[in-house]
């Protein structure tokens, strides 16, 4: 294929042409002007001819008709796939032919870019620069525009591998049309160093609000890259001067627009005044950003940027001092610039805290904190302590302070006290308690805190004039202490705090009178707490007011509901009772006591209403009230009621007289109660002889204890039977026995504690898991298995027991059987059925 020569322009000689081509050669005489014969002709060679024959057979066509796009692209493509293994330089004068083939194709076929990109790709790979770049540019003057982006592809890639002033040329037009990629042809800028014109593209970018960044960068993305460029390369582009680029005003405008990054602006800005050798101008924009930043990221960048400037500068200036000295020479000039900068050096270090202070009080001026923490790094310096005080008082806004405002208004007072200016302190602390605070609380600790202060200073009048003056108020005050609409000096006189240290001063420095007048006044403002009552009592008990100090808690409980009440009527009940007054009036505020006392409260009432009868020696009396306590008392109470009840009447009037508190004991408790109370009460009985009453109140209690859960309770009727029964009487215990377990076994009741246990072992889990569905269904299935349980215990009466009495829990309950005339309990006789079958209850098992 090398040995072949292929030509470029049409020939005479046919010696090419074979026998098998006549018929081709007529058609074409025949259909001269017809694509069809020729491509035959073509596609007849392909498959036969050589390549010396495919391109003369194609020659000729594209001469017989040079308008057919078809047959030069088809032509072309072989010239160019015959040099596609070929070496440019080598092959230099086949390329020449095929790049005049292009060109004599291209007169009449310019508007096609098909074309076009063969010719341009197939120049591309030729080293021909000049060529490359004029042949690109008469494709962009041929074609519509519509058509250019199809060149600009290539034309980028041959700007790209040209590279230098070639590639940016080339960019720039481009850049024209397609602005979108301004980011590619800044980024070639940079890597042909070209600084300037990337800034000023960076520039028109950044002003532009419809520019969308191809590689999804945000504004201060772009700015931030902008600004490293102009730093880093600082010098190359020169000043405004220059480059009539301002990099000054540039960073500013950049510091003003990203307000969350403007550490790292002002540290660049300064970098670019080092580096353009500018050190005094780069020191300046160090203190302006260290002074104007808003937050502690910033300044501790900025001011680390500025330290390492001092430090590297100081670093040079020492080690060219060391070089002198080594030489021999001095330098008094630059010797005293070194001892000046490290003055300015050791300055800089000494202000940091303060700079911090001022960058968190410039983030929110009403911080009371960082006032206060300003105060104390002046230390000694009175001085400028006092003008800080000063401006932090016209600075802060009472209603928008960060922390206790009025403790710095109390600090200032309290540096002129340390300093014995009370004067100065007390005008101080006369317009502290003018100030507007966001609560009464603040306030009030105002007024205390200058009190405090006459105190120390030995002023007692002058103390109480203060707390005289806070608590001042109209005769007849309707004041709301919590209503916000009103400021804290209107509701000062309301103030417990205020009030509480007033009377506890003029407790200490004044007379009874005075305060008894303050006392009066606290309740009159009704702001009086229990404790306040306790006080005021004790005072008058103590100075021999007793009467009066009763009338206190009779104000007090005026006041107070239960359970404040409760713990009043205590004391109050405890002193009246210790001062021996008469009975009647004893008993008549203990029944003012017990008239509205919830039940959970009563039963100290009642117990100590009880113990005052008794040391009154009216017995009869005490029972009486621990008989009324019993039915007033709490359910939780009632059990410990009903056994000192027990106890009582027992030691007062014997043992027999506790029968009748058994029996209503039993009856009113609830079952797991009533079974105890049957088991002291069988005890009781057994103690006294009653076998037969005590067998009976076995008998009792037995419908309230289950067989199989309750052993104890079988277990004492069995060892009472084995010790005072017969043979008889025991089968009855277990015939009881028996039924008992039947009707817990087979009634609904049964059913009923087994389903409630259940759905308590439910709730349970669901509790634990958190499953609150689960929880509430538990919830349910236990109230329906409660219900179940109450309508069981309405059916429920062992054998061998009649007439049924009602419990507090709503079920039947079989009556105790009434005692005969001496004593001896008498069995009610059982309901027989005459139709029931004869079996004998005697097992030889049992």
């Amino acid at each position: 294929m090398g040995s072949v020569l292929l030509y470029s322009e049409p020939r005479p000689d046919f010696f090419l042409l074979g026998n098998d081509d006549a018929i081709y050669e007529q058609d074409l005489l025949r259909n001269a002007g017809s694509i069809r014969p020729w491509l035959a002709y073509i596609d007849s060679k392909m498959r036969n001819g050589t390549a010396h024959e495919q391109a003369f057979v194609m020659e000729r066509a594209c001469i017989h008709l040079p308008r057919s796009y078809k047959l030069w692209r088809m032509y072309l493509d072989f010239r160019v796939k015959h040099l596609k293994k070929k070496n440019p330089a080598r092959a230099k004068n086949e390329f020449n032919k095929v790049n005049a083939l292009f060109e004599r194709a291209l007169v009449l076929l310019n508007k096609m870019p098909v074309i076009w990109e063969m010719y341009l790709g197939f120049l591309l790979r030729q080293p021909l620069v000049t060529k490359t770049r004029r042949t690109f540019d008469q494709a962009l003057r041929a074609l519509p525009v519509t058509q250019h982006n199809r060149i600009w592809k290539l034309y980028r890639q041959f700007a790209n591998s040209a590279g230098g002033e070639t590639a940016v040329r080339i960019w720039a037009r481009y850049m024209q049309i397609h602005p979108e990629d301004m980011e590619d042809y800044i980024e070639l800028l940079i890597e042909t160093g070209h600084y300037k014109e990337a800034v000023k593209r960076y520039i028109e970018i950044l002003n532009n609000p419809r520019f969308q960044s191809k590689n999804v960068k945000s504004d201060f993305q772009l700015w931030s890259d902008m600004v490293d460029l102009m730093v880093n390369k600082a010098r190359q582009i020169g000043d405004v001067s220059v480059s009539g680029i301002d990099v000054d005003r540039i960073i500013r405008s950049g510091i003003e627009r990203f307000a969350d990054q403007r550490g790292k602006l002002w540290a660049g800005l300064a970098t670019y005044w080092i580096t353009m050798g500018d050190f005094e101008q780069a020191r300046d924009v160090f203190e302006e950003g260290i002074t104007t930043v808003m937050t502690v990221r910033d300044f501790t960048m900025i001011f680390d940027a500025y330290v390492e400037f001092e430090e590297s500068l100081i670093s040079s200036m020492m080690d060219a001092a060391q070089g002198r000295a080594a030489k021999g020479k001095t330098d008094v000039d630059k010797d005293f610039d070194l001892d000046l900068r490290m003055m300015r050096f050791e300055y800089l270090m000494d202000r940091r805290p303060f700079l911090l202070n001022d960058v968190l009080l410039r983030q929110n001026p009403n911080n009371v904190p960082e006032w206060e923490k300003r105060v104390q790094l002046w230390g000694e310096n009175a001085k400028e302590v006092v003008q800080t005080y000063t401006d932090a008082i016209a600075t802060i806004n009472p209603k928008k302070a960060l922390g206790k405002f009025h403790t710095l208004w109390l600090s200032y007072a309290r540096f002129y006290e340390d300093h014995s200016d009370l004067d100065t302190a007390r005008t101080i602390l006369n317009k502290a308690v003018r100030v507007p605070y966001r609560s009464v609380q603040e306030l009030a600790d105002t007024w205390i805190a200058w009190a405090e202060m006459e105190l120390r200073a030995e002023n007692f009048d002058n103390a109480v004039a203060v707390l005289a003056k806070a608590t001042a108020s109209p005769k007849r005050s309707t004041v709301d202490y919590f209503d916000e609409t009103l400021s804290p000096q209107q509701r000062l006189h309301k103030s417990w705090k205020v009030w509480s240290f007033y009377v506890d001063m003029v407790e200490s420095v004044g007379t009874l009178t005075d305060v008894r007048a303050i006392y009066d006044r606290i309740f009159e403002l009704k702001i009086a707490t229990p404790q306040t009552v306790v006080n005021y009592a004790n005072l008058l008990e103590e100075n021999g007011y007793f009467e009066e100090s009763y009338k206190v808690y009779e104000r007090g409980l005026d006041l107070f509901n239960y359970p404040v009440a409760f713990e009043l009527w205590n004391l109050y009940l405890t002193k009246t009772v210790s001062r021996k007054i008469s009975v009647e009036r004893l008993r008549d505020l203990f029944e003012q006591a017990l008239e509205n006392v919830p039940p959970e409260f009563a039963k100290p009432i009642y117990l100590m209403y009880g113990a005052l009868e008794e040391d009154r020696g009216l017995a009869r009396s005490a029972m009486r009230i621990y008989d009324r306590a019993t039915r007033a008392v709490s359910d939780t109470d009632r059990p410990a009621m009903f056994n000192f009840c027990i106890t009582k009447a027992a030691s007062n009037f014997g043992l027999p007289s506790t029968r009748s508190i058994y029996e209503r004991a039993i009856a009113a408790l609830p079952d797991a109660a009533a079974k105890e109370m049957c088991l002291k009460f069988a005890d009781m009985e057994r103690r006294l002889g009653e076998i037969d009453r005590a067998r009976a109140i076995y008998g009792h209690g037995s419908q309230f204890a289950d067989p199989r859960a309750e052993e104890t309770y079988w277990q004492t009727w069995e060892k009472f039977e084995v010790a005072h029964g017969n043979e008889d009487t025991f089968k009855e215990m277990l015939r009881v026995k028996r039924s008992v377990a039947a009707s817990f076994n087979t009634d609904v009741g049964f059913v009923a504690r087994q389903a409630v246990e259940r759905a308590r072992a439910a709730k349970l889990q669901a509790q634990a898991t958190g499953d609150e569905d689960a929880e509430r269904e538990a919830a349910d299935q236990e109230k329906e298995a409660d219900a179940m349980a109450k309508l069981e215990r309405q059916a429920r009466a062992p054998v061998g027991f009649v007439a049924a009495s009602t419990g507090p829990e709503g079920g039947n309950r079989t009556a105790l059987p009434p005692p005969t005339a001496d004593g001896v309990v008498q069995e009610s006789a059982p309901v027989t059925n005459p139709d029931a079958l004869d079996i004998d209850l005697d097992d030889d098992d049992e």
